[in-house]
């Protein structure tokens, strides 16, 4: 809870320098018309509008991304307001402005109206709770509404709109028509209200997203500010808020990435808990039943020579699969080093002096956290087949770089090795190559009967 008032606190000074600095400027702006720097740059305009409208895609994607993963339906309606922002304004503002033709009444007032419903439903996201169940319905359903209220829109337009004043750009215009004015202030209150729902999401959930969407809401807002106090002198002109729109899409771009890669790890750790949990019942619980089988034994009169060794081993057994568990565990979820819980369970593996076990890791080498969680276990499943068939008496686990740059995995034994048409049999194979694979790696193994064998997972590059 510390921390996250800690976050809320750097989040709210960073929002009070950022608008400070940005209503200064507009401030300056205003005071001083010749400051109002503006380039007539229509082939700049364009790029900067299907830049705008391709980061707003990409945010709508990682938003349906996360909402696949989670189910939020924050994030449904945060990808459906970039969906339909980015398409109002690919389908009504850049595609008519390709052959060089200024915007008639209908493209620019639906490209405008099509905004103010895209920032409506960001706006009003963080504000929404609950998940939901069918999440590839809801998606689906979101997508045709989308498409169908923008072609509707248009439609309603170009036949009752000839009347509608044309914008000579877009949002900002040189000469006003009546009502862009009061159009303008609705976005501008729909971006106050966007930064406000954020930044509580942010100090009530600590979600990384909202800090990002109330920093790219807070240049949002004061880019429709400029637009309201100092228009483009035309179609062509490029503006101050256009900069201010670029960056703050370029800002929620990287939260939208960073946010779905979070969900990612999330769910990584989820699975490998619910693997671990299986594991704990198929192991640890049957050592616990062996236990508890032979107490009873004793119980009834059973003589303790016959039954402690076993009650003994038993016991071992189940201490042992205990601590794997919590090693895998500790490293699943990120509370233990990698490298730390590596070599504890190697140390509790050769405890009984069966095997020696030499592991080198390469300090420098970096691995991402769901290649933490993978190669543990890939290291905990090779190590664990050398000591149940291999009969070897000594294995080296090396994790580092190749002299070109790549980074592996290598587990090698001296044990009695095994036929190569072999080598693709055995359930433990294929989890280690299913692991290998869910981190986009490459597992390959070399072995030969009575020469040990030598495993080794490439890793992604």
């Amino acid at each position: 809870m510390g921390k996250r008032r800690t976050e809320v606190q750097a989040w709210l000074w960073g929002e009070v320098v950022l608008s400070g600095l940005l209503a200064a400027s507009l401030a300056l702006f205003l005071a001083y018309p010749s400051l109002r720097t503006q380039y007539e740059r229509p082939q700049l305009l364009l790029v900067l509008e299907t830049t705008i409208a391709l980061a707003g895609v990409l945010v709508a994607l990682l938003a349906a991304v996360r909402f696949s993963v989670d189910g939020r339906r924050t994030d449904l309606l945060l990808a459906a307001g970039f969906l339909i922002g980015s398409l109002s304004t690919a389908a009504f503002a850049i595609v008519p402005m390709l052959d060089g033709a200024a915007l008639d009444g209908a493209d620019g007032w639906a490209a405008l109206m099509g905004s103010i419903a895209a920032q409506a439903l960001v706006a009003v996201a963080p504000f929404v709770g609950g998940r939901s169940r069918a999440r590839d319905r809801a998606l689906r359903d979101t997508l045709v509404a989308a498409a169908i209220a923008l072609v509707a829109a248009w439609l309603l337009l170009r036949a009752h709109g000839s009347g509608l004043p044309a914008l000579t750009s877009l949002p900002g215009v040189a000469d006003a028509p009546p009502g862009l004015a009061s159009a303008l202030a609705v976005q501008a209150l729909l971006d106050l209200l966007a930064v406000v729902g954020w930044g509580r999401r942010l100090a009530k959930t600590g979600d990384d997203l909202a800090q990002w969407l109330a920093l790219g809401f807070t240049l949002q807002l004061f880019a429709a500010l400029h637009l309201v106090f100092t228009p483009p002198r035309g179609a062509n002109y490029v503006a101050a808020g256009d900069y201010l729109r670029l960056l703050a899409f370029a800002l929620m771009l990287v939260g939208a990435w960073r946010a779905i890669r979070s969900s990612e790890l999330g769910r990584a750790i989820a699975e490998e808990r619910a693997r671990v949990a299986r594991e704990i019942h198929d192991g640890l619980a049957q050592y616990l039943f062996a236990v508890s089988t032979h107490a009873q034994m004793l119980e009834a009169g059973t003589p303790v020579e016959e039954v402690g060794p076993q009650l003994k081993q038993a016991a071992a057994l189940a201490q042992q699969e205990a601590r794997y568990a919590i090693l895998a565990l500790s490293s699943a979820s990120g509370t233990a080093p990698f490298d730390s819980a590596l070599r504890r369970y190697i140390e509790f593996l050769t405890a009984d002096g069966e095997l020696a076990v030499d592991i080198e890791i390469d300090p420098s080498i970096r691995l991402a956290p769901d290649e933490q969680i993978e190669i543990f276990r890939i290291v905990q499943e090779g190590l664990g087949n050398v000591r149940r068939h291999a009969n070897a008496t000594r294995a080296e686990v090396v994790i580092a770089h190749r002299p070109s740059g790549e980074r592996f995995v290598a587990i090698e034994d001296d044990g009695e090795g095994f036929p190569p048409e072999l080598a693709t049999g055995g359930q433990g194979l294929r989890n280690m190559r299913d692991r290998a694979s869910s981190i986009e790696g490459g597992l390959s193994i070399r072995s030969t009967p009575g020469l040990g064998t030598a495993l080794e997972v490439e890793l992604r590059t």
